[in-house]
C-alpha cells in the first residue's frame, strides 16, 4: 500500500490522516444523532487500515476495532463528550445547531489524534500486536487538543 518508496512512511501516513480528518469533519455535519458517530468510527477504522498498510502491517477490521476501542476506552471523558454532542442533535433546532457546530470539530480532532498516535507508535518500532493504549493516553490528549486547532484552522469556519 505504500505510495512511493522515496516518500518516508511518516509523511505518507500524515497525508492519509489529513485526508481522513477531512472526511470525519464532513461526516460530523450529518444532522442525525449517532449516525455521525458510526460513520466517524468507520472512517477512523479505514484510516488505521491505510496507515498500517503504509508500515507494511497486516490489518484486520476486528483488530482495528479492538485497537481503536482500547485507545478510546483509555480516554473515556473525551469519547463521552463526542457522544453527547451527537445525542444533543436529537433536540429540535437548538440541539441540531449545537451538534452540527461541535461534531465536525470533535470528530475531526479525534480522527487526527488517533492517526498521530498510531503514526508515532509505528515510527517508534511498535506493531499492531504491541500497542498499549495506557502508554499513549497523554499523547492522545495532546493530539486531540492539537487536532481541534488543526480542524478549526483548516477545515471549518465555525468556532464551537
Amino acid at each position: 500500500m505504500t505510495v512511493s518508496n522515496s516518500i518516508p512512511p511518516a509523511v505518507q501516513a500524515a497525508k492519509v490522516v489529513n485526508n481522513y480528518v477531512k472526511g470525519a469533519v464532513a461526516v460530523g455535519l450529518v444532522p442525525v444523532p449517532l449516525v455521525d458517530l458510526v460513520a466517524i468510527s468507520a472512517i477512523q477504522l479505514k484510516m488505521l487500515h491505510t496507515v498500517a498498510g503504509i508500515y507494511d502491517y497486516t490489518f484486520s477490521d476486528n483488530q482495528g476495532k479492538s485497537l481503536i476501542a482500547s485507545l478510546l476506552g483509555s480516554v473515556i471523558p473525551l469519547s463521552l463528550k463526542n457522544n453527547l454532542f451527537s445525542l444533543v442533535k436529537s433536540i429540535p433546532v437548538v440541539g441540531q445547531t449545537i451538534g452540527v457546530i461541535a461534531m465536525p470539530v470533535l470528530g475531526g480532532a479525534a480522527t487526527y489524534a488517533i492517526g498521530q498516535v498510531f503514526i508515532g507508535h509505528f515510527e517508534s518500532g511498535g506493531t499492531l500486536l504491541d500497542f498499549d493504549p495506557d502508554k499513549v493516553r497523554d499523547f492522545y490528549h495532546e493530539q486531540f487538543v492539537t487536532g481541534k486547532q488543526v480542524v478549526k484552522d483548516n477545515y471549518v469556519g465555525v468556532k464551537p
